[in-house]
């Protein structure tokens, strides 16, 4: 899936895995359905729900006060049922 960029390693990525939370970074204009329906079909697992986030363009600027302008990117964290994981990520111990 093209619309998927990547995955997204911070400090606050690393403890969600903890919890079974997996954080992408994806494009803007992808629903969480979608992205449910790709996690779910290509790593084999069980989505729990999902959230998602607009993250603000590095100049900070926006079109209007309500809508962002095009080019700025979407963060999604993937919450998995319990006994699932995604091996491309940290190993469960």
């Amino acid at each position: 899936m093209d619309k998927s960029k990547n995955q997204v390693i911070t400090e606050k990525s690393i403890r969600l895995l903890q919890q079974n939370q997996y954080t992408f970074q994806v494009d803007s204009k992808l629903t969480k359905t979608e992205m449910k329906n790709w996690i779910e079909q290509f790593f084999d697992v069980k989505v729990e729900g999902t959230n998602s986030s607009r993250i603000a363009n590095s100049k900070g600027k926006r079109v209007s006060k309500l809508n962002f302008n095009s080019t700025s990117q979407k963060k999604m964290i993937v919450r998995l049922r319990r006994n699932y994981f995604i091996p491309l990520f940290l190993s469960q111990t």
